[in-house]
């Protein structure tokens, strides 16, 4: 039987309280959770309404309210431009699929220092740290080829959605325009100037 979800509960005056431990915890134990790959769920003590994405968005903000901020005003500001957008779902997706494939390739270049240097090693942290800062320009140049050969495929299939919703519209015959008279220039005797005129496409409506 598999490990059962650590179950939070949050009450009105904002407390959280961990039913694993029967202790209240605060957002930044929560945060540790997150770090040690813990699986949780936060729910309303009184409805039950699932709350974990609202407590991981809190922590976010917290985080970027600190002194090194992850996310660029740009990136927000983009970010917030998909809400709505057609395109929004595939976006999540998108983000999502990088932010994995980054996380495995830093979990594969830890787990080959740890096969190195051992877990118990005193040093470890340190000889990470300097391997990070040393290897740091050829990192940055490989995700950097990652995301745009990334950024180009979504591209692709962004452009990929657009030309099946043309191509999905195109035998569609959609009812003449009704243009309002007062836009229509009439010509000839016996034509009202307040009758409907509808434009046929047709020219000099023959």
């Amino acid at each position: 039987m598999g490990e059962q979800v650590r179950l939070i509960k949050k009450y009105p005056n904002r407390r959280l309280y961990d039913t694993h431990t029967s202790s209240y915890i605060t957002l930044n134990d929560v945060k540790e959770l997150v770090l040690g790959h813990e699986d949780f769920q936060v729910v309303d003590a009184k409805t039950g309404e699932e709350l974990t994405r609202s407590i991981l968005l809190q922590i976010i903000l917290e985080e970027e309210s600190g002194g090194m901020p992850m996310f660029t005003r740009d990136l927000l500001s983009h970010m917030i431009r998909y809400y709505g957008h057609a395109m929004q779902g595939m976006m999540g997706k998108y983000l999502e699929h990088n932010i994995k494939a980054f996380s495995e390739m830093q979990n594969k270049l830890q787990d080959q220092v740890r096969g190195i240097y051992g877990d118990n090693n005193s040093i470890s942290k340190d000889l990470w740290a300097q391997f990070m800062n040393f290897q740091g320009p050829a990192l940055q140049n490989m995700m950097g080829a990652y995301v745009e050969q990334s950024q180009k495929m979504f591209q692709q299939m962004q452009e990929q959605v657009e030309s099946q919703t043309r191509n999905m519209f195109t035998g569609f015959q959609f009812p003449p325009q009704f243009v309002p008279p007062q836009f229509v220039p009439h010509h000839g005797a016996g034509k009202s100037e307040n009758a409907p005129f509808l434009v046929t496409g047709k020219p000099g409506g023959k």
